[in-house]
């Protein structure tokens, strides 16, 4: 029961007590979770996403500046087997620098390190986030980091949420007109937890 108690707190705590919107899906009512920025809490920006990796980074520019998020930009860099991890990275940040720039991103998030098992793969996570990073610094850029199930909480209010889960409420909640590539969906995610939480 307490534990019950603590999970519904704590999911109050991140959505930040606002409230939800329903809507009609073949006679049940289904609630999405909508947040409205508020002075203390939100971020009025132009937020550029990052989900890192070091082969398939995903990037979204997401504007928070009006009524309702609207997606800019996005891309997925899908970096060949046959390039050396170095320049992978190189790719990476050019990627970064060119969409912050031609956008006027002010506000960055990224999603934190995973615990992975695999040496090899932390590494790459790690140089792929690295070299985002880099640029916003230099850039000028305020840059957050969120763990992937903040980001789910804040996106689907669960989180334990499946990409594919991600992806339709990204959809839902930037008014697209399909589902964007999982990556992307995901840097878009990542965006928008950070126009929910950031103080």
């Amino acid at each position: 029961m307490a534990r019950s108690s603590s999970r519904s707190l704590w999911t109050a705590k991140l959505r930040d007590g606002l409230p939800t919107t329903t809507k009609k899906v073949t006679g049940r009512v289904a609630k999405s979770p909508t947040k409205a920025m508020t002075a203390t809490r939100g971020a009025k920006a132009i937020i550029l996403g990052i989900d890192p990796s070091l082969r398939g980074t995903g990037l979204a520019v997401v504007d928070t500046r009006g009524s309702a998020p609207r997606l800019l930009a996005s891309l997925t860099l899908k970096l060949a087997p046959k390039l050396e991890p170095y320049e992978c990275l190189g790719q990476i940040a050019d990627a970064v620098e060119s969409l912050a720039k031609e956008h006027g991103v002010t506000q960055a998030a990224i999603e934190e390190t995973i615990y992975v098992q695999n040496f090899r793969t932390a590494q790459a996570m790690g140089a792929s986030r690295g070299a985002a990073l880099s640029v916003l610094a230099r850039l000028g850029a305020t840059v957050r980091e969120y763990a992937p199930k903040r980001i789910k909480m804040a996106v689907t209010g669960h989180g334990a949420a499946s990409k594919e889960q991600v992806g339709r409420m990204v959809k839902s909640v930037l008014g697209l007109a399909e589902e964007l590539p999982l990556d992307e969906s995901d840097a878009a995610a990542v965006a928008l937890c950070h126009a929910y939480n950031a103080r």
